[in-house]
């Protein structure tokens, strides 16, 4: 059963901005940038067990020229630093970066001068991923987690202003919460997942999907 069977017609309508983004973030190429053993991990992820050429991103080339997104995997050194900051500077825009585990993140346990505190002092980061070493399917979400992003970004620079006014407002739509496949399905679940989502208790409401026994109190996120 083909697309053409579920189009009214023939004919589906959308916007410049959504197409352009959708063809963005089906077809990323990762350029990689393997420093440590996450970098296994994010090999598996490519592998045939976990297949990320479902996603368009089987191809993780060598040459930033041909690459968007950087996937930072392990720990930066400053040394390496300015290296990983000319092959940023030599990816084409669009271009986003996934920091993947806690080294690349925050330096992790390596709190020393030779290790950079958190690669978003060299470069702008779109994701970060924890773990130490994260699995591939951490790896997988971060980066369904970063189609959600690249699928809502505003285009151009008119929209962009607008997307700025609406943060400022308070009204902009989150870039970063994608409501999960199984709640879309259920109506009645996407209802409550939106109305959750409207205060803030995305993480409440999927703990008690699961039949979870953990209660998030109101305010419980901002206490230390």
């Amino acid at each position: 059963m083909g697309l053409e069977e579920k189009l009214p017609s023939g004919v589906l309508l959308t916007s410049v901005e959504k197409l352009v983004n959708w063809t963005r973030k089906s077809s990323l190429w990762p350029a990689t940038f393997g420093l440590a053993c996450c970098a296994i991990e994010m090999m598996a992820s490519g592998a045939g067990r976990y297949d990320l050429a479902r996603f368009g991103m089987e191809v993780f080339r060598a040459s930033p020229r041909q690459a968007d997104l950087m996937i930072v995997a392990g720990r930066v050194s400053q040394k390496m630093a300015p290296v990983l900051r000319q092959i940023y500077d030599q990816m084409p825009e669009p271009r986003w970066v996934l920091a993947m585990g806690v080294c690349a993140s925050s330096g992790g346990m390596f709190n020393n001068y030779a290790i950079v505190q958190g690669v978003d002092h060299i470069v702008p980061v779109d994701m970060y991923l924890p773990g130490c070493p994260p699995r591939p399917e951490m790896l997988m979400d971060a980066i369904l987690k970063l189609h959600h992003k690249i699928q809502n970004e505003p285009l151009g620079e008119k929209r962009a202003r607008q997307f700025a006014r609406a943060e400022a407002d308070g009204t902009a739509k989150d870039l970063h919460i994608e409501m999960p496949s199984t709640v879309r399905a259920d109506k009645s679940a996407r209802r409550a997942y939106e109305a959750a989502a409207a205060e803030g208790r995305t993480g409440q409401f999927l703990i008690e999907r699961r039949d979870g026994n953990a209660v998030l109190l109101p305010g419980a996120g901002d206490r230390r």
